[in-house]
């Protein structure tokens, strides 16, 4: 049976921290899952390093959420991946990521988390606290807010959990996760 693996976003998610895992996922047969607070059709957005002292945002594209969180059965996914963007500042909101997330660490099932995604964690920080992960350098204070130390590699894993800084190291972050996954 095909692995499943479930990718949590929203509106602004960062483009290539969704397009890139969910493809790959694709490439290797897994059945990947995109959800969102809502069904609908999510506007991505491109961050990238121009000089600034901190990142760039224009739109990018469109890409469909098949299933609403409310809706999501953690316990049917073998993994998750949860991608960056302006997206994790609001979706940890909603009152299933809770839940969701939270099954993958009760379950010792693989979590990806790439940039931002470190804000989505801060909604199970008892399942962070004494343990390490990398993250975008503006979320270290999420990090540590969670009782976790925070790795200054760009690409981090511990346990079940593949940690990133941006979408610069999606290449290590996918390869890390599948090994986890396909172990």
């Amino acid at each position: 049976m095909a692995k499943k693996v479930l990718i949590l976003a929203g509106d602004a998610v960062e483009a290539l921290e969704i397009y890139y895992p969910y493809y790959r996922l694709l490439e290797e047969g897994i059945d990947a899952v995109i959800a969102a607070p809502t069904k609908k059709t999510l506007n991505t957005v491109v961050h990238d390093f121009t000089g600034w002292e901190t990142y760039t945002e224009k739109p990018g594209y469109l890409i469909q959420a098949h299933a609403a969180f409310a809706d999501v059965r953690p316990e049917e996914f073998d993994g998750l991946i949860l991608p960056g963007g302006r997206a994790p500042e609001y979706i940890r909101l909603n009152e299933h990521v809770p839940r969701i997330v939270g099954h993958f660490f009760d379950a010792n099932k693989p979590v990806g988390a790439i940039c931002h995604a470190a804000q989505v964690l801060e909604v199970v920080r008892d399942k962070l606290k004494g343990r390490t992960m990398t993250a975008y350098i503006a979320c270290k204070p999420s990090v540590e807010g969670m009782g976790a130390k925070y790795a200054s590699e760009t690409l981090y894993v511990e346990g079940n959990l593949v940690s990133g800084h941006a979408w610069p190291d999606l290449p290590g972050f996918m390869r890390e996760f599948l090994k986890l996954l396909n172990a």
